[in-house]
């Protein structure tokens, strides 16, 4: 019985220590924090956030990779289509291209101050 009141006050005190430590991550009660405690909790904070944006990254390349497979059978579904019926496929990636190409245009502007003109 005794050793059940010690593990409970020893689980007591880390339930509130890690209170404690979770409410300085939210950015509360850190007026008591000495500057060393400060940089643990703010190189904690960068690796957390590191971490968050990995995961982040992950899900977005792989949301990515399933709208492009779905593209991809969309693509291939259509040509079906369109040879079933008889028409010609579409390639919208071809006209994309075209797009961009024509949207370089050169100018003669520049950055700077004008040029003087001697007459």
């Amino acid at each position: 019985m005794q050793q059940l009141k010690i593990e409970t006050t020893n689980m007591a005190r880390e339930i509130e220590l890690l209170e404690v430590y979770k409410r300085r991550l939210l950015g509360q009660g850190l007026e008591s924090c000495s500057d060393e405690e400060l940089h643990d909790i703010d190189s904690q904070m960068e690796r957390s956030l590191r971490n968050i944006k990995a995961r982040k990254e992950q899900l977005f390349k792989e949301k990515i990779e399933q709208i492009q497979a779905k593209e991809r059978l969309l693509l291939e579904e259509n040509a079906k289509l369109c040879e079933k019926c008889g028409m010609k496929t579409w390639q919208p990636l071809a006209k994309e291209k075209e797009t961009a190409r024509n949207s370089e245009v050169e100018t003669e502007l520049f950055i700077g101050l004008p040029q003087m003109r001697y007459t």
